[in-house]
């Protein structure tokens, strides 16, 4: 029985964990969102795309420095990687408060996979392809008059 023990632990422990698989397709969200190959991503920080391959399966941990890097490469700012994380992984407001931590502000996550879609991948790429910055406002400030008021 105490081989059975350690054959169950040591599968667990080589399973990549929720918050790291989580993470690591944020990573994933915002390069494809920019139009960024993994190549281009490591050379960035100093990597190769196969360890980038890694870092967005969840199958290596990202630490603390690499997070850093990769938030002023992808320009986003450290909290994104962990935007939308599903409540069961303490993503959610109500768990924070729960366990006594936390002073953020509840958030509404994204129910639908909006972001994921292929026509938004499509318009954000377009949208940041646009070189003047005064055109891209203009044309940001188009769509948002276009839609229902909140």
């Amino acid at each position: 029985m105490a081989s059975d023990d350690v054959v169950e632990r040591a599968e667990r422990e080589h399973r990549p964990s929720p918050i790291d698989v989580h993470v690591g397709s944020r990573v994933r969200l915002r390069r494809t969102l920019l139009g960024m190959s993994q190549e281009k991503l490591g050379e960035a920080i100093g990597l190769t795309f196969q360890q980038v391959q890694k870092y967005e399966r969840g199958v290596n941990r990202i630490g603390a420095s690499r997070l850093f890097d990769l938030s002023r490469v992808l320009d986003v700012p450290i909290g994104f990687f962990f935007d939308d994380m599903p409540g069961e992984m303490g993503g959610s407001a109500n768990a924070t408060r729960r366990h006594g931590g936390g002073f953020a502000e509840a958030q509404d996550g994204f129910e639908d996979n909006t972001l994921h879609r292929r026509e938004t991948l499509e318009l954000v790429r377009a949208y940041y392809r646009i070189t003047d910055a005064s055109v891209r406002k203009r044309v940001f400030d188009l769509i948002k008059s276009l839609t229902p008021a909140d």
